[in-house]
C-alpha cells in the first residue's frame, strides 16, 4: 500500500490557474498564475519541481497580464505554451531564462485555454478564448495560426485533444 502525501507550494500575489505535469519529467510540473483573479495585473509562469521534502522553483517568467493556462509541448521536454489574459500565446523554454521564445497575438480577448496535441507525429496546439474562438496553431507560433473554428456563442473555457483521434479536439463554451 502507498500513502500518498500533500505538498503545497505558494506564489505570493498570485492565483493558480492551470497546472500540469510534465510528459517527460514526472515530477515537473508547470503552473500559470495571475494577480488579483485575472482581473488586472500581471501573470507568472512557473516551472517547478516535487522533491522529498517539497516542491522547488526551477524556473519563472513574469508575463504583462494574467496566464490561464499552461501545456506541456509533447516533442521537447524543455518547450511549453501560455495563454494569456492580453490575446497571447506564449511559446516558452526552461533553457531560455528571459522571454518567451515567441508570441502570437491572434485572438481578440483572453486565451483561456491550452493545449498540446498528444499525438507526436501530429505536433499541434489549440486555444480557446473569450472570443469565442478556437484556434489550431503550429507549434512553433511562427507560421500564426493554422485555422480558427467559429460556432461558440459564449467565452470557451477549455480545450483538449484526443488523445485517441488524430486532428480532433473538443473544446466547452
Amino acid at each position: 500500500m502507498m500513502m500518498m502525501g500533500v505538498k503545497a507550494f505558494r506564489s505570493p500575489a498570485r492565483h493558480g490557474y492551470a497546472v500540469e505535469v510534465s510528459p517527460f519529467i514526472p515530477t515537473r510540473l508547470a503552473c500559470a498564475a495571475s494577480q488579483y483573479y485575472g482581473i488586472a495585473g500581471c501573470g507568472t509562469l512557473l516551472v517547478l519541481d516535487e522533491t522529498e521534502t517539497g516542491i522547488s522553483v526551477v524556473r519563472s517568467w513574469e508575463w504583462s497580464d494574467g496566464l490561464f493556462d499552461v501545456a506541456w509541448s509533447e516533442a521537447n521536454e524543455h518547450v511549453l505554451v501560455a495563454g494569456g489574459g492580453d490575446g497571447s500565446l506564449q511559446l516558452w523554454d526552461t533553457a531560455n531564462h528571459n522571454a518567451p521564445l515567441r508570441v502570437a497575438r491572434e485572438h481578440t480577448q483572453e486565451v483561456y485555454a491550452v493545449d498540446w496535441s498528444q499525438t507526436r507525429g501530429e505536433n499541434l496546439v489549440v486555444s480557446g478564448s473569450w472570443d469565442q474562438t478556437a484556434k489550431v496553431w503550429d507549434p512553433s507560433l511562427s507560421q500564426s495560426l493554422l485555422t480558427t473554428l467559429r460556432g461558440h456563442e459564449g467565452v470557451i473555457y477549455s480545450t483538449v485533444w484526443s488523445p485517441h483521434i488524430p486532428g480532433c479536439f473538443a473544446s466547452a463554451s
